[in-house]
């Protein structure tokens, strides 16, 4: 019988909990051991999985055997502690943002490549069975070739969450606002759906947050190889939070999109999805009357499972997998590195006043 692959976690926050639960449904999987720089909270994390605590990725490595690590901690030490996961030899899944920036992203690449072990980025909504429907719609070229790509999002975030966590709103401590805790699966899945962005024009601003130093809308236009357009409107200045949406529009006419989220903004570790998501267009000759069949499918789905960590536990499993199989996961680090040079862009066209190039 195969010896179960095992885990580690770096970082006891709330999306840790998540992956815990998550590591939880999968029996081939174990979690081991956590790790973090506050003895207390890498304490009472262990306590309630009942794993050891450890103060480094070399520790769970050597006295717990794991074999790969989630990286959950704060955004600016996502790169750092990446590295050192896989100088410590073991493979590595680290939580949305890959990182800051595209040089971070490259660090972490060139770590795990010179140690021979695998490099995902968490992107669950990847599995949502609406953006499946999406994705495999623009590879049988049902849309003909992708020529207008959008992202809606439009969520609120109170004061309260963001004094939840120390880091929370301010550039040293979250990187960023919007851009970098909350859109990342959109500005994920509009890269998925349409490919790499090749210039960008942006303006950011915080526009009703003044407790926070970030920003907590974006807006920017895009252009795509070949000439495809694309457009980004993301904020959290919405009470309660209204939707986040996704769509690609081919040059045949025809328009796919997702909702991805619906009602008040999903919070990790604070609140649940109110709304399943859904296919919100489809005009794919033949098939525009599927909408109401997919709807009622996706929400029968969602009350047969708890969707704040299900689609977690079908990444982990695809990554475990891929190294059993020895393949790339679905979601690796070129993939997360494609959103963060989006988001680079943005940031940088919106400094700069001007339109920008992201970093090839």
């Amino acid at each position: 019988m195969r010896e179960k692959l095992r885990f580690g976690i770096y970082g006891y926050g709330k999306v840790a909990e998540l992956h815990a639960r998550a590591l939880a449904s999968l029996p081939d999987l174990e979690l081991a051991a956590v790790c973090g720089r506050n003895p207390g909270k890498r304490e009472a994390f262990a306590a309630r999985w009942k794993i050891h605590a450890r103060a480094s990725a070399a520790e769970m490595a050597e006295r717990d055997r794991v074999d790969a690590v989630i990286v959950a901690t704060p955004h600016p030490l996502h790169r750092a502690h990446a590295v050192e996961c896989s100088d410590a030899g073991v493979h590595v899944l680290v939580e949305k943002p890959m990182a800051l920036s595209v040089e971070d992203c490259d660090a972490m690449i060139a770590a795990s490549s010179s140690a021979g072990r695998a490099l995902g980025v968490v992107s669950q909504r990847r599995w949502y069975p609406a953006v499946r429907r999406v994705r495999a719609a623009i590879e049988s070229g049902a849309l003909g070739r992708p020529i207008l790509g959008q992202v809606e999002t439009l969520g609120w975030r109170d004061e309260a969450y963001y004094r939840s966590d120390p880091w929370r709103g301010s550039w040293a401590g979250e990187g960023g606002g919007i851009l970098v805790n909350q859109a990342p699966h959109q500005l994920d899945l509009l890269s998925w759906f349409m490919g790499p962005v090749v210039e960008v024009s942006a303006y950011w601003a915080n526009l009703n947050h003044p407790y926070i130093e970030v920003e907590d809308t974006a807006v920017a236009a895009l252009r795509f190889p070949g000439g495809a357009l694309g457009s980004i409107l993301v904020s959290n200045s919405q009470k309660p939070g209204i939707y986040a949406k996704v769509r690609a529009h081919g040059e045949s006419g025809a328009s796919v999109g997702v909702q991805t989220d619906g009602g008040a903004m999903f919070i990790a570790g604070m609140s649940g999805l109110l709304e399943a998501p859904f296919n919100d267009i489809w005009t794919v000759p033949g098939e525009e009357s599927r909408l109401a069949e997919w709807r009622a499918e996706d929400e029968a789905f969602f009350k047969t499972i708890d969707p704040t960590w299900h689609f977690f536990a079908l990444q982990l499993a695809d990554f475990a997998a891929s190294i059993g199989e020895g393949r790339e996961c679905a979601v690796t680090g070129r993939d997360g590195r494609e959103a963060v040079r989006l988001m680079e862009a943005i940031y940088a066209s919106g400094r700069e006043g001007k339109p920008v190039r992201p970093r090839p």
